[in-house]
């Protein structure tokens, strides 16, 4: 680990100012700290931000619900609006990480995290995330766990977070603060395809903060879970997973969000499913014929075609247990 300054603030203002002139905010430093002990990331200074009022989760005017950047992920899970408004959310928190990282890992870190690429953390490898123009070794690698969506020549990386699946499909906005001000930024467009600039990873300014994750009111009644598919049951990313919310009424689906994590270099949204399953009545057969759009333009790599098949069963799956049909 490299050697860097440390600093403590109280104060959001104070946090922006440190944060403008280059240090690094860090909370529950669940991912942060394990970059720095394998060099892959190397900060002079580091914010800490901890203490800061950023601790509650918040109903709406309008009737959604808003998240504080610093509420832990258990406390987001455990939290009774989010598990009665959104259980798709507290689902896909409490299919991530270990008891003991939810506890300390925080919901700006969490949507912040980087990818999981052994390449991207062994730093002998090339890597166009951490050193640009290096090139990209999972290309022609053992490549298995990687992305078949969003990919570009440059970088095929997943990104990790499961409740970033679940924000995307809610169609939810994360808050900033910066030297200029306070801004909003769609979920889907805060976490960026790599395209040529694989380093740079979400659409953050320098010295800006994330707040808070909002989730809009959303027509009720709305069904919702989330879907994890991995090689083992506990501790272990996604192989593929999906995010699914349904407004059922009247006897047709009215409102439909689905997005899909484990196999996008960003968590997934499925425009063409969503508008395959609007307006029409719930059935086996919609939930199939739905699913078989979802690995539209997918580009999977030697090692990882099955993913190609295994989304397409996992959404139709979690489109059946949401749905509630056979």
């Amino acid at each position: 680990m490299h050697p860097f300054a440390y600093t403590r603030v109280s104060d959001i203002r104070e946090a922006v100012n440190a944060g403008r002139q280059g240090g690094r905010y860090i909370a529950g430093g669940t991912t942060l700290v394990d970059l720095m002990r394998e060099t892959v990331e190397r900060p002079d200074s580091l914010v800490d931000i901890s203490g800061l009022p950023l601790h509650e989760v918040t109903a709406t005017e309008r009737g959604g619900l808003r998240i504080g950047a610093l509420v832990t992920m258990a406390e987001a899970a455990a939290h009774p609006k989010v598990r009665t408004l959104y259980p798709v959310v507290s689902q896909a928190l409490e299919l991530s990480a270990s008891a003991q990282l939810r506890n300390m890992a925080t919901i700006g870190g969490n949507i912040m995290q980087r990818t999981r690429c052994t390449y991207f953390r062994d730093v002998t490898a090339a890597c166009n995330r951490r050193e640009p123009g290096s090139g990209c070794a999972a290309l022609e690698g053992v490549n298995r766990t990687h992305a078949i969506l969003g990919t570009s020549d440059a970088c095929v990386a997943t990104h990790p977070s499961d409740a970033a699946v679940a924000f995307a499909a809610l169609d939810a906005r994360v808050h900033l603060l910066g030297p200029d001000g306070k801004r909003q930024v769609p979920f889907t467009d805060f976490l960026l395809r790599p395209g040529n600039t694989p380093q740079r990873e979400q659409a953050i300014r320098q010295g800006e903060l994330i707040t808070a994750v909002e989730i809009p009111a959303l027509p009720r009644p709305l069904k919702s879970g989330y879907l994890k598919v991995r090689d083992r049951q506990s501790y272990e990313f996604a192989l593929t997973s999906a995010a699914v919310a349904l407004h059922v009424r009247g006897g047709l689906i009215r409102a439909a969000k689905v997005a899909v994590g484990g196999v996008g270099t960003v968590p997934w949204k499925l425009p063409a499913v969503e508008r395959h399953l609007i307006g029409e009545r719930p059935s086996g057969a919609l939930w199939a014929a739905a699913a078989e759009k979802a690995a539209d333009g997918a580009r999977p790599l030697q090692h990882n075609r099955f993913k190609v098949e295994l989304l397409k069963r996992t959404v139709e799956r979690q489109l059946r247990i949401v749905g509630g049909t056979k």
